[in-house]
């Protein structure tokens, strides 16, 4: 039996001193943290909230440890945000679930996930980092296009406007987002087919994928996966469960992806087809929802019959292998 602190932001907390809806987007509710402490004990361990990075960094500082950590703290600022209790956690020599500090900052920079992903030879497609108004005029892509922001999550910053078909399109949104968002967007050529996420569970050559859904629109049109898609997911899609050859080939990009970040313990991994009907790498979340209802991961593993206990499981069994050895 362990004693496992767990990590966390919760979205209530933050609401509360004036954040917004969509700022606190990645943040948790009060049910994802119960069902977690709830399969963390069902394995057989005791548990204690630790809360966010500042909470951490005063317990630390007042000398309390944990056999192990179950992390899901996300951060609010800067492109370390998700790195940030990880590198707390390395420094104290305190293990803990999921990736380390390198991987998430490589995951939330989706430019580097890309090139280190691409350079492993999977497909995605090609793409160019907008930093300042001037490198608008530097895109050379094929049109159409998608923008979005560099370093978010839950389909932030992205809308209907998102699918760009002209430069005078492209100059607008990047401005916008750049102004909003005050970070790099990531421009690259729009994937107009099916779209899936994939879950992950395990570390290194003992990754597996236990399924993937495919993400479909209830009405017709060109759509993105937007934070307010997201938000509203019971009424504008459904979720399927994915079998046969397309399957094969969402594992093939997912673990050879997760395996290039070096990903542990389990995540998500986003692809769609592209316009020549290759299945084509979007992004990691090596940190991905956790409530048990309503978060992607849970749901695509419900569809194909594995639990949620199963998942908290099968992830504290990866992060104990790691670093006990049994």
């Amino acid at each position: 039996m362990m004693n496992i602190g767990l990590t966390y932001d919760l979205r209530s907390e933050y609401l509360k001193q004036g954040y917004s809806m969509e700022e606190t987007a990645e943040f948790d509710k009060e049910s994802t943290i119960e069902g977690l402490e709830q399969a963390i004990r069902h394995d057989g361990h005791t548990t204690e909230r630790i809360g966010n990075a500042q909470s951490l960094m005063r317990a630390l500082l007042d000398g309390r440890r944990w056999d192990m950590v179950f992390n899901i703290a996300e951060g609010l600022y800067g492109a370390g945000r998700e790195s940030l209790v990880p590198a707390l956690l390395d420094a104290y020599r305190i293990p803990y679930v999921f990736s380390g500090p390198a991987t998430m900052a490589c995951s939330l920079n989706k430019a580097f996930a890309k090139r280190i992903v691409r350079d492993s030879g999977v497909n995605t497609p090609p793409f160019y980092v907008v930093s300042t108004p001037e490198d608008i005029y530097r895109v050379n892509l094929n049109y159409p296009l998608f923008a979005k922001p560099l370093l978010e999550g839950t389909g932030k910053g992205i809308d209907r406007n998102s699918v760009i078909q002209t430069e005078e399109e492209l100059d607008a949104v990047c401005r916008n987002l750049l102004e909003n968002f005050d970070q790099p967007v990531l421009v690259e050529e729009f994937l107009p087919g099916r779209e899936f996420t994939v879950g992950v569970l395990g570390s290194g050559r003992s990754a597996y994928v236990p399924g993937a859904m495919e993400i479909v629109y209830k009405q017709k049109g060109t759509h993105v996966y937007s934070y307010e898609n997201k938000e509203n997911f019971e009424d504008v899609v459904e979720y399927a469960a994915v079998e046969g050859d397309m399957l094969e080939a969402c594992k093939e990009v997912a673990l050879k992806s997760w395996r290039a970040l070096n990903c542990r313990d389990g995540g998500r991994v986003d692809m769609k087809i592209d316009r020549f009907g290759k299945m084509s790498f979007i992004e990691v979340n090596p940190l991905a929802g956790l409530n048990p209802v309503i978060s992607d991961l849970p749901i695509l593993c419900g569809l194909n019959g594995v639990s949620y206990q199963e998942i908290i499981s099968e992830m504290l069994r990866s992060a104990i292998k790691r670093n006990f050895g049994s």
